[in-house]
């Protein structure tokens, strides 16, 4: 069912080489490659809704081709990247060198060619015959968590915009991907009381503490992997539990009174990853009381970190067929990644991924996609003109 593939357009490549030299590591503000697009936008007579961060230094944008329109499709991409410290790279990675058929530097598969494609067609989408609109959207911080999305969503409730659907253009190699895993991660700070380690009995230790609790996550891990009914489609077909990061103690003879450990649950979109924190707060708050027999403030504190839902569409829904016409594909696939679909579809918005590149280039040293991946895109856009309905 696949099309002949012509080669990526110039102007695709320009607008992705471009995006790519911009550093918006999510450390660091994305307004300049905001500022970009919204300059693009309004050469073409298109305005864009900015939806700002607290402090400023990052912002949404929102766009709509085709305005009047009675409702519209959104193209979704983030404009963060994950940063590329202490990875052996053999080209700059903000260098956007094409060399071999592939772009490369980083956000070039993960997911900044996306957004170039959809904006070299921006002309095309003003001047389309659809009956319906194209929303640009645009999002900051998805990497660390999905916050801007949330923002953006909230914004288009209160401007009363009501798409009909969502394409988040994530790399799944141009297959429609219609389900995802969640990703809830947490930190844990454990507060004991400090002691000289010839006086155990009269101290708290934190970092043993924190250890009683890793090892409930442990125990959940092999639970899930026992006993949790199979995905099937998922290269790990049960919803896993781990401990990312741990810190604790100041010297070898002094009982730690402060440890902290982050980790995360990557939820099945059949799991309740609710439920899976629950159990850690319950394991935790059986644990204090023995802790605060010897110090009344010991104890587990928890933050959240990030809470990005899981995502399942359907192989049946209007949204779904549309990504398979446009991108020539009878398949649909599911993917490992965590994404902003599951925060759309919550929203009521019927939601597929699909977009140019592989996660297995994303977050890598020498990070590319294929010019062939960008042409195929291309060929997406250009029948996503052409549609005359969803589904």
């Amino acid at each position: 069912m696949t099309s002949p593939i012509t080669a990526v357009s110039p102007r695709a490549l320009e607008l992705a080489q471009a995006l790519v030299r911009i550093n918006t590591v999510s450390a660091n503000s994305n307004l300049g490659l905001i500022h970009l697009i919204r300059d693009e936008l309004a050469r073409l007579g298109v305005a864009s809704r900015l939806t700002f961060n607290p402090e400023k230094t990052k912002a949404n944008l929102f766009a709509t081709l085709g305005e009047g329109k009675p409702a519209g499709v959104i193209l979704s991409g983030h404009t963060d990247t994950v940063p590329w410290d202490g990875q052996d790279w053999s080209v700059d990675p903000l260098g956007a060198q094409v060399r071999d058929g592939r772009l490369y530097g980083r956000g070039s598969a993960d997911m900044k060619s996306f957004i170039a494609v959809a904006l070299a067609h921006a002309e095309g989408f003003l001047n389309s015959k659809a009956p319906f609109a194209i929303h640009l959207a645009l999002t900051y911080d998805e990497e660390i968590g999905c916050f801007g999305v949330r923002d953006m969503i909230a914004d288009m409730r209160d401007a009363g915009i009501a798409p009909l659907a969502c394409i988040v253009g994530e790399p799944t190699e141009m297959v429609p991907a219609i389900a995802h895993k969640g990703v809830y991660r947490y930190k844990c700070c454990v507060r004991g009381k400090e002691a000289h380690s010839s006086l155990t009995p009269q101290s708290v230790n934190a970092i043993e503490m924190a250890a009683r609790l890793i090892g409930k996550l442990r125990d959940m891990a092999e639970g899930f992997e026992r006993g949790e009914m199979r995905y099937a489609g998922f290269d790990v077909p049960f919803s896993t539990a781990s401990v990312g990061q741990f810190h604790g103690g100041i010297a070898d003879n002094v009982v730690p009174r402060d440890a902290e450990f982050r980790y995360e649950f990557r939820d099945l979109p059949t799991a309740d990853a609710k439920a899976m924190q629950e159990e850690v707060l319950a394991h935790a708050r059986a644990l204090e009381p023995s802790m605060k027999r010897v110090a009344p403030d010991a104890g587990f504190r928890f933050e959240t970190i990030c809470e990005v839902p899981s995502f399942l569409g359907s192989a049946e829904s209007g949204v779904t067929r549309l990504a398979q016409r446009l991108a020539g594909e009878r398949r649909t696939t599911q993917v490992a990644f965590g994404t902003e679909a599951g925060i759309f579809k919550s929203a009521g918005i019927a939601t597929v991924v699909c977009g140019p590149g592989s996660i297995g280039q994303a977050h890598q040293p020498d990070e590319y996609v294929s010019l062939e991946q960008l042409a195929r895109c291309e060929a997406f856009m250009r029948r996503l003109m052409a549609v005359r309905e969803i589904g």
